[in-house]
């Protein structure tokens, strides 16, 4: 620990890790101190000169003792004087987290400072010069969408409103918060955090004259703030005090812009350390040697980027049908994409026909297949963006006539198989807490009950079911689930389907039957492919892909009587479709 001087500040800084590396600044936000980011800064000391400070009138620190000491200005003055004091030869990579980061907007939006800051990365701390600017363009250009995040905004601020009356807040600061703070962390982010009340108190009063000092005249007169420092504006998702909306503008004031999602509350650094000293590692190596992992380059904002470039992409039973157009619409847009298959072959065709990607044959129905799959592709290529669980089999026939063998193997492959590739990736994807997606291809059988395929629509049904109940589980670590139900798509399943109860010679006749059915039909592939990358971006819960599968969901909710009434139609025999 040493002491900086800056003005009339004294600031009490800490240093880790060697300093012949490079620097990483962390700059805390309010009420905390220099503590909330230990547990980050202990996951980056092993690489880098990890430095630390206590703000103005925070932790250990000096403050001056009038308002106008606190303004933005003297606050970037401390950052630039704790940069010349830990790395006085090298610029300094800063991360700055709520006040934190709006201070570091400061210093790396003043052109004089360039030199002296190599990246930046922030976290829930918009430049309050941006946000006047963003506020502005929504009230000269109203749009639903717009004034809608507008009062969202608005909303979530209101404690601002707060800390501008005079008396109450200080004292409610010293008689309760301060008391209870480690206890109201616990209760909205499940985070456990705790500092001398004596000291919390403090701060929570000090720390108000930021936003009485630079609130307003920084809202009511934006300045133009631009800087050609790279960023990375970490976005945490369920910030119950600066919504992601506010990062959208950004590329306006920065060329080079990246924007990452992480699944966090406000206090991501005490909550998610390891994504945000992951994120901060990543960002400051691709800016010392050039190197850029996928999660960076699938986040960098650029003019003309494919919606799914750079993104992993796992998708079972990918060796043909919908699997297989799914793959290639993927990989048109950019995506490494893994395809499976129980038919190796054919999963390495799909490989060719993409022209890139990794094919793997896997039985989806054997868990401990799926997990080897599952732990190869992780080493191998990483945590999947997005998995497609497609994998599937067909059982026609009386419900009665249907073995157990045959109700276990199609609910090993329908149901267990979904079950495997949801358990296996989704746990992966919600440690990294960066957000995905998981698409569960039903079907319109799901809510559309026949004679015809009893074990068939049982399976697809409780897909369905499955994937609104993930929906709701995974929507806190940023991770959305859609349930695709096509109807007649024209693939190969027919021709694979077990007809129950039939001799070999029948299982053919049944199975060619069927074909030509779904070839009279002729929906193909590529457009239930279509449907599935556009439910993804729109983060759907259900996609019905055909014009039979709307209508049968729009009856399942309006009559359902009428779908009960259809299923009890009795389908015509052999003997009656030959005498047709």
């Amino acid at each position: 620990m040493r002491s900086v001087r800056s003005g009339s500040a004294r600031l009490a800084v800490y240093e880790s890790g060697a300093p012949d590396r490079p620097t990483v600044l962390l700059v805390h936000g309010y009420p905390d101190d220099h503590h909330v980011w230990d547990r980050v800064a202990q996951r980056l000391r092993g690489k880098f000169h990890v430095v630390t400070y206590d703000t103005r009138g925070t932790g250990t620190s000096a403050g001056p003792k009038e308002r106008s000491g606190y303004r933005l200005e003297h606050l970037g003055e401390d950052l630039l004087a704790v940069a010349d004091a830990v790395s006085p030869d090298r610029p300094v990579h800063v991360v700055g987290h709520d006040w934190g980061s709006i201070q570091a907007w400061e210093a790396v939006t003043d052109p004089a400072a360039r030199h002296r800051i190599a990246s930046y990365t922030t976290i829930s701390g918009p430049c309050l010069d941006h946000v006047g600017h963003w506020t502005r363009s929504r009230l000269r250009r109203p749009s639903p969408r717009g004034l809608r995040q507008l009062i969202s905004q608005q909303l979530h601020s209101l404690y601002i409103l707060f800390f501008h009356i005079p008396v109450l807040p200080a004292l409610l600061w010293r008689t309760v918060i301060a008391r209870n703070w480690a206890r109201l962390l616990w209760r909205t982010e499940k985070i456990k955090f705790d500092r001398p009340t004596r000291v919390l108190a403090k701060d929570g009063v000090l720390g108000m004259e930021l936003y009485r000092a630079n609130m307003v005249p920084r809202l009511k007169n934006p300045r133009e703030r631009r800087t050609t420092v790279p960023v990375q504006a970490i976005t945490p998702l369920h910030d119950r005090y600066v919504t992601p909306v506010l990062a959208e503008d950004l590329e306006r004031w920065v060329p080079e812009l990246w924007r990452r999602p992480l699944a966090a509350g406000h206090w991501a650094p005490l909550s998610h350390p390891e994504a945000v000293a992951r994120m901060v590692e990543e960002f400051v190596e691709h800016v010392e040697t050039g190197t850029s992992t996928r999660a960076l380059r699938q986040h960098r904002v650029a003019e003309g980027r494919k919606p799914f470039q750079d993104k992993l992409i796992v998708i079972t039973g990918a060796g043909s049908g919908i699997g297989r157009a799914t793959a290639e619409a993927f990989a048109a847009q950019g995506a490494e994409v893994i395809a499976c298959d129980i038919n190796e072959v054919a999963a390495k065709d799909t490989v060719r026909r993409m022209g890139s990607g990794a094919a793997y044959q896997v039985d989806v129905s054997d868990e401990a297949a799926m997990r080897r799959f599952a732990d190869i592709v992780l080493a191998d290529h990483g945590i999947p963006d997005i998995v497609v669980n497609n994998a599937g089999i067909g059982v026609a026939g009386p419900f009665l006539d249907t073995s157990t063998e045959q109700w276990k193997r199609v609910l090993d492959v329908n149901l267990w198989g979904v079950i495997h590739g949801c358990r296996l990736f989704g746990a992966a994807m919600a440690e990294r807490a960066e957000g995905g997606h998981i698409v569960n291809v039903a079907s319109a059988a799901a809510y559309t009950p026949t004679q015809v395929l009893p074990a068939y629509a049982t399976t697809k049904s409780a897909v369905l079911m499955l994937s609104e109940c993930l929906r709701a589980e995974l929507a806190q670590n940023g991770i959305g689930v859609s349930a695709i139900c096509p109807g007649l798509v024209n693939t190969n399943i027919a021709a694979t389907t077990t007809f129950v109860g039939a001799s070999e010679a029948e299982q053919a006749a049944f199975r060619e039957r069927a074909a030509q059915g779904y070839q009279v039909r002729n929906y193909p592939p590529e457009r239930v492919a279509a449907q599935i990358l556009r439910g993804v971006l729109r983060n759907a819960p259900l996609v019905p892909v055909t014009a039979e599968a709307r209508v049968a969901l729009a009856l399942s909710k309006v009559s359902p009587s009428a779908l009960r009434a259809f299923a009890k139609l009795t389908p015509p025999s052999e003997e009656q479709e030959g005498r047709a």
